[in-house]
C-alpha cells in the first residue's frame, strides 16, 4: 500500500515548532528548578527547626479558627504555602475530638482551656461531637475553662460544656435563636423577563420555591418549623444542663432582652453574669495573669503553658502506628456533583475510585462513611450508591455516619450501608428531586437579540435557554423527573425494609431532624462518629484495630509539598518572598462573594439536569 508522502515543513513553520520547544524546554526548567530549590529549603528549615519534646505539665489549648468541618476544601498547591496559621479558615472536627480524646488519658494534661474567639460557627451537631468528648475529659475529673472577648451563638454552646466561663468586662453573650430566612426571585425574574422552569417531585421539595414565589409557602413553612424548633429545643436543654439553669430560662432571656438589658443600663457583660451564663467578668490582662498563674508561664511567648491541637497531635502520631486490622474511613462532604472534583466536593469518580481502592486493600476489614452533604446530582448520587453496594458484596460492614446534613442525595447514597447512623440534631430525609432552569426568551429581545430557525422535530434543539420552552418538553422532564422520584422512594423502601406507599409518606422533600428520622425508621442509630466506628468494628469482630482515613490520591509531587507545608511544618519561609502572590490571593477572597452564584451553577452537572439537593440544607 501506497502512503501519502508528507510535506516538508516550511522554514518559518520550522522555526516557530523549534521556538515553541525552545521555549517549553525553557519553561519546565525553570519551574522544575524553583521547585527543587523549595524543597531543599523546606528541608533545611525543617532539619534545623526539629519539633521541640512536650513539657511535663501544660494546658490543651483549644482554639478552633473558621468553621468545623468534617473534610477540608481542597487548597492547591499556592493557597496552601500562603496560608497563615492564624487565619484557618476551617477546622477539622475530629483533629479537635482525637486531641481531647487522647488528653482525657494524658497525665501530663489536667486542663483544657477553649478560646473560642476565632470560631466562626460550624452547626450543633458538629459541636456536640466535641461536647461529648469535653464531657468524657471532665468525667476523669480534669478541668474546663472557656474565655473570649465575646461568645457568639456557636461560641457559646461550645464554651457551655467547660467548667468555668470567663468573658470580658465590655463583651456580651449573644443568645438569639434559630431562624431560616430566604430571599425569593419570583417578582424579580418577571421584571427581567426570566421564564423559570420548574419539576419536582414531592411538595416539601422547596429548593427551587424561590424562583416560583415572594413568599414561602405553607409547605415549607411547615417542615422548616418542625426541624428548626427540635434543633433549637436541643441547644437550649444542653445549655440549661450544663449551666444548671432552669428549664425555659434561655427563652425567657431571648424574649425579654431589651426589659433586661434596661435593668443593668446595657451592660450586656453584667446582665450575662446575672443569668449565670458565665462565672466571671475579667479584662485581657486579669485573664492572662490567670492563665499563668494556673499553667505556669511559657518562657518564649510569654504566654501560659499551652500546646496546641496541632503540635498535640502531631507528638501523638509519631508514637502511633498501624494495626494489621483497620476501620477505613471516608469523609462524603459537599455538593454531590458528577465526574471529578477537589475534596470539599463529592465527585462521582474521585468517590468510586476512593472505594475501589478499599476493595484492593486487604487489611480494611469495616468502612464508614462519614457524610455531610445536602446532595446535589440525582445521577452521581446513584453512580455512588451503586460502588458503595458492591464494596457490600464482598462482606466488608459499611457504616453511614451522618453528619450535619445528609438529606436529599446525601441520603440517597446513604441507603447503601449496613446501617445508618445519625446524631439527634443531623438534618436528614428531603427525600425527592427537582429539575430547573431559566429561558430568556422575553428578556433578550428588550437589548436586541432574537432567535429563529428550523427544526426536524417538535423537540429539536430543546431545551434551549433564548427560546421558550415546548409543550412536549415540559412533560418529557417532568417525566424524568417522576421516574427518578420513583427510583429514589423504591431504594429507600428496599433498604429499609418498608413499602414504597410507606415511604411516600415521609418523603416528598419533607425534611426531618436524625432523632426524628430514627423514629420514621430512616436511620437505625444514633450516635457521634466514634460511635459509628466502634459499632463497625465492633459487627467486623476486630478487637484489636486502628481506624485509616481513605482520601483521594494525590500526584508524589503535590503529596510532598503538602506533607512539607503541612500543620507541623509553618512559617519557614520568608513572607515577603510570597507578598506577591499574598495579594493575589486576598483580591480572590474579595471577588468571592460576586462569583458565589456562578459557583452554584457551576456545581449543576447532572447530565439529565436532575437533582436530588436540599436548599441551604445546613443544621444551624
Amino acid at each position: 500500500m501506497n502512503y501519502p508522502q508528507q510535506k516538508p515543513r516550511g522554514f518559518f513553520r520550522r522555526l516557530f515548532s523549534g521556538l515553541g520547544s525552545v521555549i517549553t524546554f525553557s519553561r519546565n526548567l525553570v519551574m522544575n528548578t524553583i521547585f527543587i530549590l523549595f524543597l531543599i529549603i523546606l528541608l533545611v528549615a525543617i532539619g534545623s527547626s526539629a519539633p521541640k519534646p512536650l513539657p511535663e505539665k501544660f494546658a490543651l489549648q483549644i482554639a478552633p479558627n473558621g468553621i468545623l468541618v468534617d473534610q477540608r476544601s481542597y487548597m492547591d498547591t499556592a493557597s496552601l504555602l500562603l496560608k497563615d496559621e492564624n487565619e484557618e479558615s476551617e477546622t477539622l472536627v475530629r483533629d479537635v475530638v482525637d486531641a481531647i480524646n487522647h488528653a482525657a488519658d494524658d497525665k501530663r494534661i489536667d486542663s483544657i482551656v477553649l478560646e473560642l474567639g476565632g470560631l466562626d460557627g460550624g452547626g450543633i451537631t458538629k459541636m456536640s461531637e466535641i461536647g461529648q468528648a469535653l464531657q468524657a475529659f471532665k468525667a476523669k475529673e480534669k478541668n474546663i475553662i472557656a474565655v473570649s472577648d465575646n461568645y457568639t451563638q456557636d461560641q457559646y454552646f461550645l464554651a457551655s460544656f467547660a467548667d468555668e466561663i470567663y468573658l470580658h468586662k465590655m463583651g456580651e453573650v449573644q443568645l438569639t435563636g434559630f431562624g431560616r430566612y430566604i430571599t425569593y426571585y419570583k417578582t424579580a425574574l418577571e421584571k427581567l423577563g426570566v421564564n423559570m422552569h420548574v419539576f419536582r417531585s414531592g411538595k416539601y421539595k422547596d429548593y427551587v420555591e424561590p424562583y416560583l414565589r415572594d413568599n414561602m409557602s405553607d409547605e415549607s413553612r411547615e417542615h422548616n418549623a418542625q426541624w428548626l424548633n427540635a434543633l433549637w429545643s436541643q441547644y437550649t436543654s444542653a445549655i440549661e444542663t450544663q449551666r444548671k439553669l432552669p428549664t425555659g430560662s434561655l427563652n425567657t432571656l431571648i424574649n425579654n432582652l431589651d426589659t433586661k438589658l434596661a435593668e443593668v443600663k446595657g451592660d450586656s457583660a453584667q446582665l450575662a453574669l446575672n443569668e449565670k451564663l458565665v462565672d466571671k467578668l475579667v479584662s485581657r490582662s486579669e485573664i492572662d495573669e490567670l492563665l499563668v498563674e494556673k499553667f505556669g508561664k511559657n518562657e518564649e511567648d510569654n504566654y501560659y503553658n499551652a500546646v496546641g491541637v496541632h503540635a498535640y497531635l502531631a507528638e501523638a502520631k509519631l508514637h502511633k502506628f498501624p494495626k494489621a486490622q483497620q476501620v477505613g474511613l471516608i469523609v462524603a462532604s459537599g455538593t454531590i456533583q458528577d465526574g471529578f472534583h477537589p475534596e470539599g466536593s463529592i465527585g462521582s469518580e474521585n468517590f468510586v475510585d476512593i472505594l475501589r481502592s478499599v476493595q484492593e486493600d486487604d487489611s480494611i476489614k469495616a468502612l464508614v462513611i462519614r457524610v455531610d452533604s445536602g446532595g446535589g446530582s440525582a445521577f452521581a448520587s446513584e453512580i455512588i450508591r451503586a460502588e458503595i453496594e458492591a464494596i457490600r458484596k464482598k462482606k466488608i460492614p459499611i457504616f453511614i455516619s451522618m453528619g450535619s446534613v445528609a438529606a436529599s442525595g446525601g441520603y440517597w447514597l446513604a441507603t447503601a450501608g449496613d446501617e445508618i447512623w445519625a446524631s439527634p440534631t443531623t438534618i436528614t430525609g428531603s427525600i425527592g428531586v427537582f429539575g430547573a432552569f431559566p429561558t430568556l426568551e422575553n428578556s433578550l429581545p428588550k437589548i436586541g437579540l432574537n432567535t429563529d430557525g428550523i427544526s426536524t422535530t417538535e423537540l429539536g434543539g430543546a431545551p434551549s435557554i433564548d427560546r421558550p420552552l415546548a409543550p412536549k418538553m415540559n412533560s418529557v422532564i417532568q417525566s424524568g423527573v417522576d421516574h427518578t422520584y420513583q427510583n429514589f422512594i423504591k431504594l429507600v423502601a428496599d433498604a429499609r425494609k418498608k413499602e414504597v406507599a410507606e415511604i411516600h409518606e415521609v418523603a416528598q422533600g419533607h425534611v426531618w431532624t436524625g432523632a426524628k428520622a430514627k423514629e420514621l425508621g430512616l436511620v437505625d442509630n444514633l450516635g457521634t462518629l466514634n460511635d459509628v466506628i466502634a459499632a463497625a468494628a465492633t459487627k467486623a469482630a476486630l478487637d484489636n484495630y486502628s481506624v485509616k482515613l481513605i482520601t483521594q490520591k494525590l500526584s508524589p509531587k503535590e503529596e510532598l509539598i503538602r506533607k512539607l507545608v503541612g500543620e507541623d511544618a509553618k512559617g519557614f519561609i520568608p513572607k515577603s518572598l510570597l507578598k506577591p502572590l499574598v495579594d493575589l490571593q486576598n483580591v480572590q477572597q474579595e471577588l468571592s462573594p460576586l462569583l458565589k452564584p456562578l459557583m452554584a451553577l457551576q456545581k449543576m452537572t447532572d447530565p439529565q439536569g436532575i437533582y436530588a439537593s436540599c436548599l441551604e440544607c445546613v443544621s444551624p
